[in-house]
């Protein structure tokens, strides 16, 4: 009675460890995931503060002025290809 009770103890115990090594490993994969996801962000972060400084220079603004709203210095001249 006593060898059924202990391995029927030792079969529950390998269950259970098999199953957490199976969500050890999952959550080490969400962990993988996250960081990836955290090292895009903090990328996508040092862009967007590299194109707000470059948004607040006098070339980006000229080039607005020239794309957007057709502006060009008085000195400058527009020539423009026929066709269009």
């Amino acid at each position: 009675m006593i060898v059924v009770v202990v391995v029927l103890f030792c079969i529950c115990l390998g269950l259970r460890t098999m199953s957490l090594k199976r969500q050890s490993q999952e959550l080490e994969e969400k962990k993988a995931a996250v960081e990836k996801q955290i090292a895009d962000e903090e990328q996508r972060t040092k862009d967007l503060e590299e194109l707000e400084k470059y948004m607040q220079t006098k070339k980006y603004m000229e080039e607005v002025a020239k794309e957007k709203l057709g502006l060009v210095y008085p000195d400058e001249i527009l020539i423009e290809p026929e066709g269009e």
